[in-house]
């Protein structure tokens, strides 16, 4: 499965950003999934399985628990795929960064008169 199928659902998305704070167990997990999207304790299991079996998320079991958190490697190859269109957007930004200093530049000193 490509990445961006991966993170195409809101599901698991939303869990690799719990993960993203640190490792949590399953149960943890599916109780945060559960409240937020109303979906079974099945369908969360599932959508760990899928970033587990993709790479994205990696399991360490300790007793009956199992503890889940991100594995960086496959987002830092959708980093370097996103690293061509930087170049679209980084000038603009870094121009509007530009102007929005100049514009506080101008209200300092225009405060002060």
């Amino acid at each position: 499965m490509h990445a961006f199928d991966i993170l195409g659902d809101p599901v698991r998305r939303r869990i690799l950003e719990l993960l993203s704070s640190g490792e949590k167990t399953s149960g943890a997990v599916v109780e945060i999934i559960q409240a937020e999207f109303g979906i079974t304790q099945a369908a969360v299991s599932q959508h760990l399985r899928t970033l587990r079996e993709s790479g994205f998320a990696a399991v360490r079991p300790e007793g009956t628990r199992r503890f889940y958190s991100v594995s960086p490697e496959p987002l830092m190859e959708i980093d370097r795929w996103l690293e061509d269109f930087r170049a679209l957007w980084e000038p603009r930004l870094m121009a509007l960064e530009t102007e929005i200093e100049r514009g506080k530049r101008q209200r300092r000193t225009t405060d002060r008169q």
